[in-house]
């Protein structure tokens, strides 16, 4: 069950930032070295990468629709990541073990991936760059705090993730036309950054 609930906190965590969840697993089991965590999140150039690719999405994730540009490339990436880490987890045990907990960190990473995007989307119906700051710096320091909580505590960190996850959702759902109206921005030429010619 522990294991377990290390793949739902980092699937959590790999929706919203999974170049900082390998960084937090790979530099954790490199302090202080445990069987909980897979050697190969913390090999040198795995950690490399990920530290190249953290840096790129540090200052992505800050830009008003750079942010939700970033958000759209990583629909792909962060579930696999969420699925990947999930499956190195799950270690030595049998094929379905495998199989449930690359669906656990791959759904759950999915999750909180759309309510990250969408969440993005609401805050860039009316773009200006401290609220996306503001949002991106929240974002890594609870992804950091979430998956370092869950090598120590994973049950407990389970339960925050899943609080968290089902906070996002409601949230989502109230601001359903924010997100509509950052879409539409979004999608417009210059995304949105130049202003809709006037209506006659």
């Amino acid at each position: 069950m522990d294991s377990l609930s290390l793949v739902f906190s980092s699937g959590w965590a790999s929706g919203v930032n999974a170049y900082l969840v390998v960084l937090v697993l790979g530099i954790a089991d490199r302090v202080s070295p445990t069987g909980q965590i897979p050697d190969a999140l913390h090999r040198w150039d795995v950690l490399g990468v990920a530290f190249f690719l953290y840096a790129m999405e540090f200052v992505a994730d800050k830009i008003p629709f750079v942010d939700s540009t970033w958000d759209a490339i990583s629909t792909a990436i962060r579930p696999t990541s969420g699925a990947v880490i999930g499956v190195l987890l799950a270690g030595d045990a049998d094929t379905l073990q495998h199989a449930v907990y690359g669906v656990v960190g791959g759904g759950t990473a999915l999750l909180s991936h759309l309510v990250k995007a969408g969440g993005r989307l609401a805050i860039n119906s009316s773009p200006e760059p401290v609220t996306n700051i503001g949002a991106s710096i929240a974002e890594d320091i609870t992804v950091l705090a979430v998956v370092w909580f869950a090598i120590e505590n994973p049950r407990a960190a389970a339960a925050v993730a899943a609080v968290l996850l089902v906070l996002g959702l409601v949230m989502l759902s109230f601001v359903a036309r924010l997100v509509r109206r950052g879409w539409r921005r979004w999608r417009r030429p210059g995304h949105g950054l130049t202003p809709a010619p006037p209506s006659r």
